[in-house]
């Protein structure tokens, strides 16, 4: 199979029920590790319906095949297709289903904690990248997650994004889960500190941001898997020209995933 790979790592996509396993083992780690509530049938495996209907991209270590990071992503022809994403399980959709091009969701997207090189986060965006050209979408859409249900350690986090990146009002997402923090209204006078606000964001997040992302006005309050998240997307022909050009370039040599 066709890969992409850059110095000391490569990415590639998926190729039948081990490498999935092992993308699912991954996320247990990343997602659902808590000490104590480890599976009593040893099963550490991070898995639901949507994985068969999901490309699963690993990115290992070249030289021993180590599982670094890894991530998934559904592809929809039109915004039509959105109430069967993973995200509109907590977000009503309802405004972007009349978006008329392709988008690809992206979900559990995560690095193995004993991993921090970033050029394993460079390489995974290029390898997206690759993938977001080849089905031509026009966004990219997902959930960025904050470790943990209390919100006040990230107050500066989601002052700055009511301040300077809620989405547009034509998409914004509606509530739809029982339980979320209405940031955007309980923070229409509190001025971030930037430098806090920035520290406290998930990488991913950061990511999406540099791109011209924007996020919703509320976030899920997620106990299954122990986080907030807020829906986040990225309208591909609105990128920064700079930003898009690099992440084109990183691309280049990409694998198709059809």
């Amino acid at each position: 199979m066709e890969q992409m790979q850059r110095g000391r790592y490569r990415a590639r996509l998926g190729a039948g029920a081990e490498d999935l396993r092992r993308a699912q083992a991954l996320r247990w780690l990343c997602f659902r590790a808590r000490g104590e509530d480890a599976p009593a049938d040893g099963a550490r495996l991070d898995a639901d319906a949507f994985d068969a209907l999901c490309h699963h991209a690993l990115i290992e270590d070249a030289a021993t095949g180590t599982l670094v990071a890894c991530f998934r992503v559904m592809r929809f022809d039109s915004g039509a297709g959105v109430g069967r994403s993973y995200s509109a399980q907590y977000y009503d959709l309802d405004r972007l289903a009349s978006h008329p091009g392709p988008l690809v969701e992206l979900g559990r997207f995560c690095l193995h904690p004993a991993w921090s090189d970033p050029h394993i986060l460079r390489l995974a965006w290029a390898f997206l990248t690759a993938m977001v050209q080849t089905f031509r979408a026009d966004v990219l859409f997902g959930c960025s997650s904050f470790a943990g249900t209390d919100w006040d350690p990230y107050r500066d986090a989601f002052g700055l994004l009511r301040e300077r990146h809620l989405a547009p009002r034509r998409w914004r997402p509606r509530i739809k889960a029982p339980q979320v923090i209405r940031f955007a209204r309980r923070l229409r006078l509190f001025n971030p500190d930037r430098a806090r606000a920035l520290s406290g964001m998930p990488p991913l997040l950061r990511s999406y941001l540099a791109l011209g992302g924007w996020v919703s006005d509320h976030a899920v309050i997620d106990r299954d898997l122990n986080t907030l998240h807020v829906f986040t997307a990225v309208e591909v022909g609105a990128m920064p020209r700079r930003r898009a050009s690099s992440l084109r370039l990183l691309a280049q040599g990409a694998p198709d995933p059809a």
